[in-house]
């Protein structure tokens, strides 16, 4: 088939997580159909479909990490379990009809823009296989695993597997297991782990931060409740916003809020560790949020387990039975989790967008910073949308507000016509510029290392303020920021 023959749709959206179910149930109500879904996977939910690790949540109370247009009463605790949350994005697909515009096993691997028609080529495997006038990119950042290249890993003789790779195959229970890294996955499954391994080491690089996740399961009146008054639950998301909010002060500059996040996640180390040596390795030198904040109230006392260890020796390199730290102690054990995380900072790879004059958006960010205008729209790549791209990931609040304050701004500019739309450039320099103005006076930046952070230190991950905030600059699609055209 040529490119002549092929189908052309007003909208191609790109994953099928929340951002993109979200994209497509907001372009229905504004009226547009003509739009498909392609989805790498066999099944829809993205991080929520991919993470199945013991012990896997949110660290978002559950009234907030959803739909505003779909709240759920019957969350059965605050923060919900991954298989709780997945069977809620099954069924907003189901009650919003999603499933006859979704092509799921379908991996896109470029999109290209045909300047001649001002359509986007969509590619399938390598294999054209429609024409979209708009592309939504929401592929997300936590769908790449991050494993280090550490010497001898290939070496190991047992299993070994990312967290977000979980081998369900693999009995893990009366083994000694090694848990590599001290973040939100670890936090969550080296508790689940404790109950049944044998011995288990948790290889720690640096300390986290750690509160306590209050997780009490609702009752079924408070269900109930919320079934008859959905005002009541409404109010509860307000609630608990604007509480996570509050906290945002900490993040962004104020040494107060710092202090008071200081002393209650210190005050939490105290009261569930008692061994002050123990004590002394679990607690960070660098300020509560500089990393991202772990929010458990079981990761403490799982470490003092019997036949847990907390090991702080940096790694010197894998042996075919077990690890070896920088002291030349080998940790043996029969499987290796590496909770280490994703790579972050590239946002659009393995995936290949070639803009205007055939520009490739990744190797443009990869010569210098991610530069977009409120990380939704980039210069030189015409009726291109991104959901959770550079710039709007959080340290405080839910990334479902975000995505549905960035739909404020896409919808908006899809139904403004059948144009085409380009951000202007200097629209793009001025509000990067102002992102990296603001980031400067933020904790991301007072002097630890993160995920957060390119090679070279620059932050293009993380919106530098409130929430409110970017849903101001977000709620309507402002069409003098924009080139528009015909073409």
């Amino acid at each position: 088939m040529t490119n002549a023959a092929l189908d052309t749709l007003d909208i191609a959206i790109l994953g099928a997580g929340l951002g993109g179910l979200g994209a497509a149930i907001r372009l229905r109500r504004a009226g547009i159909n003509s739009l498909r879904i392609f989805e790498r996977a066999p099944e829809v939910g993205g991080t929520w479909r991919d993470n199945t690790y013991p012990g896997c949540a949110c660290d978002i109370p559950s009234h907030l990490y959803s739909f505003s247009f779909e709240p759920n009463a019957e969350w059965t605790r605050p923060y919900p379990r991954q298989a709780e949350i997945q069977a809620y994005i099954l069924r907003v697909v189901e009650a919003y009809g999603l499933r006859e515009c979704l092509q799921l096993g379908a991996t896109v691997t470029a999109v290209r823009w045909l300047p001649t028609e001002a359509l986007w080529l969509v590619e399938v495997d390598g294999t054209a296989v429609l024409k979209a006038r708009h592309v939504i990119s929401a592929t997300g950042p936590l769908n790449k695993p991050s494993v280090p290249a550490i010497e001898g890993r290939a070496s190991f003789q047992g299993p070994q597997f990312h967290s977000s790779e979980w081998r369900h195959d693999v009995a893990l229970a009366g083994k000694k297991v090694a848990v590599v890294g001290t973040g939100a996955s670890a936090i969550q499954l080296v508790p689940e782990l404790a109950k049944t391994a044998s011995a288990l080491h948790v290889f720690q690089r640096t300390p986290a931060w750690v509160v306590p996740r209050p997780d009490r399961p609702y009752g079924p009146t408070r269900k109930a409740i919320y079934r008859l008054l959905p005002a009541l639950q409404k109010l509860n998301r307000w609630r608990i916003y604007w509480r996570n909010e509050f906290f945002g002060l900490g993040f962004l500059g104020s040494t107060r809020m710092q202090g008071l996040a200081r002393w209650g996640a210190s005050l939490h180390l105290r009261h569930q560790v008692r061994d002050l040596a123990l004590r002394a390795r679990l607690l960070p030198a660098y300020a509560p949020g500089c990393k991202r904040m772990m929010v458990s109230s079981d990761y403490y006392p799982a470490l003092q387990k019997p036949g847990v260890a907390l090991v702080t020796e940096a790694i010197a390199r894998v042996e075919p039975h077990g690890i070896v730290t920088a002291d030349g102690q080998l940790h043996p054990c029969d499987a290796i989790v590496w909770a280490t995380g994703f790579t972050t900072t590239e946002f659009v790879t393995p995936m290949r967008v070639h803009g205007e004059q055939g520009v490739e958006l990744s190797a443009l960010w990869q010569q210098g910073p991610a530069a977009t205008h409120l990380g939704i729209h980039v210069a030189g790549f015409p009726n291109f949308h991104m959901l959770v791209g550079p710039s709007t990931g959080l340290g405080h609040n839910s990334i479902v507000f975000m995505i549905e304050a960035q739909l404020n701004t896409i919808v908006g500019a899809i139904t403004h016509g059948r144009k085409v739309i380009r951000v202007k450039p200097a629209v793009q320099a001025a509000s990067y510029a102002e992102v990296q103005q603001r980031m400067q006076r933020t904790v991301w930046l007072s002097g630890c290392r993160s995920w957060y952070q390119s090679a070279d230190g620059r932050i293009d991950t993380l919106w530098p303020g409130f929430t409110w905030q970017y849903w101001q600059r977000t709620r309507r699609f402002e069409a003098n920021l924009y080139e528009i055209s015909e073409t």
